[in-house]
């Protein structure tokens, strides 16, 4: 199973700003991810969660 983001990922960043550029470059690819569900979508997963899916959660029920 992968991390998200890669840890291997996060280990070779340099600078704190290309380490929030690896952060909204994973969080933009679960929101296409999500985005592509047309009718349905089920997120699974295990502990601990990741961070961008408390995002996620925390929309849950919201619509725009």
């Amino acid at each position: 199973m992968a991390d998200w983001p890669s840890q291997a990922r996060i280990e070779a960043v340099t600078d704190e700003g290309d380490l929030e550029e690896v952060y909204e470059t994973e969080r933009h690819l679960l929101y296409v991810a999500c985005t592509r569900a047309r009718d349905h979508l089920l997120v699974t997963g295990v502990e601990p969660s990741s961070e961008f899916l408390d995002d996620l959660i925390g929309g849950a029920g919201k619509r725009t």
